[in-house]
């Protein structure tokens, strides 16, 4: 493709479009659904964008928040959350967890959502969701830019210490992504993807390409 078939530009000085079309680029994204403690016992649950895997070895899982929410500030405190999958019959009610609320409100009572609590950590998790993670904070830093100067924006890393998975999502000892059905963000203000069964496919990875001893135990 000639160089004209690009619109480019550099964020620093604008993108020029409607919408800024980042995070409609890199997606779908699963959703960080983070349900947290402070240390006076008050619940927190909110969802989160950006958010992902990455290590198998322990097993890591992390989420970035673009200002020092309640989330941040709880597991700052306590150095525990849980994530809870998002399924495409619990979406509507994980966007209500998005809403402000008044200091002290509960997202899972807004929500309607069931706090089933923790084995590991002294978090609930979302009873709804049929898969769910325990985790031990890693790590809290605020983000920072090339020039190393620091931006509105912090990183949290969680070592997985327990998982959740409703057994009906288990076939011959593997767990099928697609029967959950979870959902994904696709960027703008609130465009979502569904995985379904019918839209997954098999790839072949080249010979050498994944080691099963990397993966972890």
């Amino acid at each position: 493709m000639d160089q004209a078939d690009f619109h480019y530009y550099e964020p620093s000085k604008g993108h020029g479009l409607r919408h800024n079309p980042f995070n409609a680029i890199i997606a779908p994204r699963p959703i960080g659904w983070i349900s947290s403690r402070n240390a006076a016992g008050q619940l927190n649950l909110a969802p989160y964008s950006f958010f992902n895997a990455f290590l198998y070895d322990p097993p890591i899982i992390g989420f970035s928040s673009i200002s020092w929410k309640d989330t941040v500030k709880y597991v700052s405190e306590t150095r525990e959350f849980v994530w809870n999958l998002v399924t495409m019959d619990l979406g509507e009610r994980m966007n209500v967890t998005a809403t402000p609320l008044d200091h002290g409100v509960s997202e899972f009572e807004a929500a309607g959502l069931t706090p089933i609590p923790g084995r590991h950590v002294a978090v609930p998790r979302v009873g709804e969701s049929r898969a769910a993670m325990e985790c031990k904070v890693v790590e809290v830093s605020q983000l920072a830019n090339a020039r190393g100067e620091k931006v509105e924006g912090w990183f949290v890393l969680g070592e997985v210490v327990a998982v959740y998975i409703d057994k009906t999502l288990i076939e011959d000892g593997v767990y099928n992504t697609a029967l959950a059905r979870p959902i994904l963000r696709a960027g703008r203000g609130g465009d979502y993807l569904e995985v379904r069964t019918e839209n997954m496919f098999e790839m072949k990875r080249p010979a050498g390409s994944s080691k099963p001893e990397f993966h972890g135990t």
